[in-house]
């Protein structure tokens, strides 16, 4: 017994001391955020601030930078781009999972296989599309390229396959069409893995920099993230601003992590994703 309590308790040591490593960064960048000049440049370093409620910092970022605009900009791009795969990825995991048609293995085989290929390799190709377009430096163009992802078609297939056969053909006898049988009974059992594939697509579509950068050129576009990589130009060399601004863009996947966590963990166990 003592052997294993000590094993719990290294167990507990070494997954706090990780919790710590993983939170800290965040820590030191929102209490950077509240601290004062004094505070920030003193030493040793000041940990907790006076003041949590000193917004002097934010009110300076949102003067010399449009950060509202981006932020905004961002918020369209994300639900954007969660609506429109959400709904193409639950059509294709269901007609890949339940429907049948010629080819049906080999073109999902073939889907899987292009997961290999990194997405810097599709960014010409995807560039000379948008150009002809003339989506250049427009919002669309943020949205357009990412409207399907076989990897969430691949974690909702799997979760679909799981759910028994005898189900959808005694939903087709009693007369339901595919249509409502996915949105009636598929769709609310698969509410775990929809909520995990949509707040990775929102992780990923908030964060996204390269595609932005490349695609937007004017002030009035920029999202949060390549709003802030100018505005550390922009603010100088006063990092209390930077972390203010850095705070402002993190702060929303904080908040909708902590709320739909426990979603995430369902769906990844139910889903079959291995970690």
């Amino acid at each position: 017994m003592k052997t294993d309590t000590l094993k719990k308790v290294l167990i507990y040591l070494f997954l706090a001391l990780g919790a710590i490593v993983m939170i800290f960064p965040f820590y030191w960048m929102i209490s950077g955020s509240f601290k004062t000049a004094a505070e920030y440049n003193s030493f040793p370093p000041v940990w907790i601030p006076s003041n949590w409620f000193n917004f002097e910092n934010f009110t300076k970022a949102f003067e010399q930078a449009p950060l509202m605009k981006y932020f905004l900009n961002s918020c369209i791009v994300t639900f954007s781009s969660v609506t429109i795969n959400g709904f193409i990825t639950i059509l294709a995991a269901f007609g890949f999972s339940r429907l049948k048609f010629p080819g049906k293995e080999a073109i999902f085989a073939v889907l899987v296989a292009f997961m290999m290929v990194p997405f810097e390799m599709q960014v010409i190709t995807n560039y000379q599309t948008v150009a002809r377009l003339n989506l250049i430096d427009t919002l669309p163009v943020l949205v357009i390229p990412f409207t399907s992802s076989i990897f969430y078609t691949y974690i909702l297939k799997g979760f679909f396959d799981t759910v028994p056969d005898s189900l959808y053909y005694s939903a087709r006898i009693d007369g339901a069409s595919n249509w409502k049988y996915l949105w009636r009974v598929m769709v609310p059992i698969a509410r775990p893995s929809l909520v995990t594939i949509m707040l990775l697509n929102a992780i990923a579509s908030w964060n996204s920099f390269m595609w932005v950068q490349l695609v937007i050129n004017s002030d009035r576009n920029r999202t949060i993230p390549l709003g802030i990589f100018a505005f550390v130009s922009d603010a100088g060399s006063d990092p209390k601003l930077q972390l203010a601004a850095a705070t402002i863009a993190v702060l929303p996947m904080i908040i909708l992590f902590l709320f739909a966590r426990k979603y995430i963990v369902s769906g990844v166990s139910r889903g079959g994703i291995k970690g």
